[in-house]
């Protein structure tokens, strides 16, 4: 894909687009995220959740959803500081310590011990095609079911206007 499709399709400016381009490329070919039905779901999802491919790392308040990071058995926060230590990054915003042993097993990348490398573009991209596959995303792409992407990725439907928007701009941008 070109620079200027993914930065219609993820709502990012030009120099972001054109920075994450091979790295989200490599991260769809390596994930099967190649029809057009999967990759504007796909970008529309990681547009929203970096905000343009902006934030690679979860804006910190912390906010009263933040602090419940911590000590959450269901994200693996187990020891002190974990929700802080183990929140949101990459395109898709990896969140909790087992969900970071996860992904760095699937990746080959230690990141129990370098959280932050999530957050490096390469990893970012990666990292998210690793969480679209192993959650089933292709297969609900391939079905039209955006709401359940949605709700795979968030949990719920935030955000759902804007990743709709991003969504319909994806779909033009891969005609």
């Amino acid at each position: 894909m070109t620079p200027q499709q993914l930065a219609k399709s993820t709502g990012a400016r030009i120099d972001r687009a054109i920075a994450f381009q091979p790295h989200i490329d490599a991260a769809m070919e390596v994930f099967d995220i190649n029809t057009t039905a999967r990759q504007a779901a796909f970008l529309a999802q990681i547009g929203h959740e970096s905000g343009g491919l902006r934030w690679l790392t979860e804006l910190w308040g912390p906010t009263d959803a933040q602090k419940r990071y911590e000590g959450r058995k269901d994200l693996g926060n187990t020891e002190p500081g974990d929700g802080f230590k183990f929140r949101g990054r990459g395109l898709i915003q990896t969140t909790g310590r087992a969900n970071y042993k996860a992904t760095g097993t699937a990746l080959s990348l230690d990141l129990l011990n370098n959280p932050e490398l999530l957050a490096l573009p390469v990893n970012a991209a990666m990292s998210a095609g690793y969480f679209w596959e192993s959650n089933g995303l292709n297969e609900l792409a391939d079905s039209g079911n955006f709401e359940r992407v949605t709700r795979r990725i968030n949990g719920g439907l935030n955000g759902l206007a804007d990743r709709l928007a991003l969504f319909a701009a994806a779909q033009t941008a891969l005609a």
